[in-house]
């Protein structure tokens, strides 16, 4: 291990935004641990950025069982030694208007995008505070700063990861701590897969045609992550550039 390089915990890296992370902080000379359901992919992933040189490791991962994550970041410490980097990133977006009641669509969506990041700080931020320093990145979306029609939970969800973010900033002002928060537009991932609704999924596809490569949040966060212990960037806002909202 380099002084440079850094162990990195990653949610959701299975696909989009999460494998694109785990691809570029590697190449960075970074240490990067993968959590997801989807093992098949994790081993995938983890074979090629090893095969390139890059130091790799994964175990499964649900972001909903908070004994789970626990799991998940004392095996990082127990592969890598120490966690350095949080990035809770697992995330869905089951869209739907509000009347159309798919309260179990509601139920999921807040465990995985509010209690997974939950999860994912209490397991991550004693482990910072006891080393003595560390980094916490909270994917949100701009769904945290705007409301759309069948997108009232998820945007939901994601003002409250920007709240639960803020928060954390204010209370660990020590220096020791850095929390940032990135918040992608429309951007190429599997996310849109889970709308099940044929309206919101119809409007989605309109609202896709102009996206970001996953690779764009992922040299976002590459930027949070890189900068000196004394600098910490609160808040990244990516859009794609033809993008209106």
């Amino acid at each position: 291990m380099t002084e440079a390089a850094k162990v990195v915990a990653i949610t959701g890296a299975s696909s989009g935004i999460g494998e694109a992370t785990a691809r570029r902080l590697a190449a960075d000379g970074h240490h990067v641990f993968l959590g997801a359901r989807r093992t098949d992919r994790l081993g995938a992933l983890v074979r090629e950025i090893t095969a390139q040189g890059g130091s790799a490791a994964f175990r499964a991962l649900d972001v909903t069982v908070a004994a789970d994550v626990h799991g998940f970041v004392a095996a990082a410490r127990e592969r890598f030694g120490r966690l350095d980097v949080m990035v809770n990133n697992a995330g869905v977006m089951p869209l739907s208007p509000l009347a159309a009641l798919r309260v179990e669509e509601w139920d999921r969506t807040l465990d995985v995008n509010v209690r997974g990041v939950l999860h994912g700080i209490a397991a991550a931020l004693p482990v910072m505070r006891a080393q003595g320093g560390g980094h916490l990145v909270n994917i949100a979306s701009v769904g945290a700063y705007e409301v759309s029609p069948t997108a009232a939970v998820y945007c939901a969800s994601k003002f409250a990861v920007r709240a639960i973010s803020e928060g954390l900033r204010q209370e660990c002002g020590d220096g020791r701590i850095r929390v940032t928060l990135v918040s992608p537009g429309v951007t190429e991932s599997e996310l849109a897969d889970s709308i099940g609704d044929p309206t919101a999924r119809e409007a989605m596809k309109a609202y896709r045609a102009v996206a970001l490569p996953a690779a764009a949040v992922a040299d976002g966060i590459a930027y949070a992550v890189s900068q000196p212990a004394g600098v910490d960037v609160n808040e990244l806002v990516i859009r794609p550039a033809a993008s209106a909202q």
